[in-house]
């Protein structure tokens, strides 16, 4: 049965799929304090600040098959939330998550067991990767502009589209990388930090 939930703005999802993400949550209560996956202050409100926010950005490629890979995966954001949401939503989508953490990678591996979720975990940095080919790259909170479109450059397809949560200093990041790079951007406000967005970026080029 698929039902409206009001966490999920946008997102008719089943409540199997609910109780993935609400299963997250938790398993990020468990182990956060001890590898520090997410800031203690943001705990209370992961549903907001970690599922929610990464949730946003399932929906802004519109891609239903090909490769997502998501780059500094951590406690799983955004790319765990979009591996639940596509096993119901998007089943054609393969998802890979690079992290090059150790104990994080061994978390990611822990929640797509429980959840009962497929997808690839990298333990490996992002530049030493071989090139993905991936249709959509996402990440947040892991680097500035410029060096998150150098690993864009490395592991996108010619078509496909880097999707990157970005805060209160978008636009200052926006006009540095531009400076080294060429690329189409659309932006859509954050539904989670009035002052954040996703940025949707293709057509990357080097200046």
């Amino acid at each position: 049965m698929t039902v409206l939930d009001p966490r999920l703005p946008g997102l008719d999802v089943s409540r199997e799929t609910q109780e993935k993400l609400d299963h997250l949550v938790a398993l990020l209560a468990k182990w956060s304090p001890r590898i520090n996956l997410v800031s203690r202050t943001t705990l209370e409100d992961s549903w907001t600040r970690h599922i929610l926010d990464s949730a946003q950005v399932f929906s802004v490629p519109e891609v239903h098959s090909g490769h997502w890979a998501d780059f500094g995966s951590g406690g799983g954001f955004p790319g765990l939330v979009v591996a639940i949401l596509a096993q119901e939503l998007a089943p054609d989508l393969k998802v890979t998550l690079v992290e090059s953490d150790q104990r994080k990678s061994v978390f990611l591996r822990t929640a797509l067991r429980e959840t009962k979720v497929d997808a690839q975990i990298l333990n490996e940095r992002i530049e030493k990767v071989s090139p993905l080919q991936a249709d959509v790259i996402s990440a947040r909170a892991l680097a500035d502009l410029t060096a998150l479109l150098a690993f864009a450059d490395r592991h996108m397809s010619k078509t496909g589209r880097a999707v990157f949560l970005k805060g209160a200093n978008w636009k200052k990041e926006l006009e540095a990388a531009r400076e080294s790079w060429k690329f189409d951007c659309a932006e859509r406000k954050s539904i989670t930090d009035p002052n954040a967005v996703v940025l949707s970026i293709g057509a990357l080029t080097h200046v």
